[in-house]
């Protein structure tokens, strides 16, 4: 039960980096493609922090080299990108539907939702063996 409170909470504190890496994305470019551009800087913040959580807080996960601890961010990365059409997918459909920036995150957080639960389920059997 710690370890599902745990994930709960950095899946949260992952969420909220995504959406603040968003917001200030589209703070500072609003030209083309400035949502798109927003939900990758988001993904890529969220990304980077919850990996290191889960690694050393959920999983206690020790890597033995550089080339060790690559393979287990590319391993995390790749069912991230699985995760990830789920997260987009709820995303762009609220913004399509919507049209508002409000509604757009709403989308995204239900999305990340989602796709951490999937994401835990993956990791736990192919990443942090």
């Amino acid at each position: 039960m710690k370890i599902a409170l745990m994930y709960t909470i950095f899946a949260i504190f992952a969420t909220v980096a995504n959406i603040a890496g968003q917001d200030l994305s589209t703070r500072f470019y609003q030209g083309p493609f400035a949502i798109t551009l927003s939900i990758f800087v988001g993904t890529g913040v969220g990304l980077v922090l919850k990996y290191w959580l889960d690694k050393h807080y959920i999983f206690q996960y020790q890597t033995i080299s550089i080339q060790h601890g690559s393979k287990t961010f590319y391993l995390y990365t790749v069912m991230g990108l699985i995760t990830t059409v789920i997260f987009w997918g709820f995303e762009f459909a609220f913004d399509a539907i919507y049209q508002t920036k409000e509604m757009r995150y709403v989308g995204g957080i239900i999305g990340l939702a989602i796709g951490y639960y999937v994401k835990y389920q993956l990791d736990k059997k192919y990443v942090f063996k």
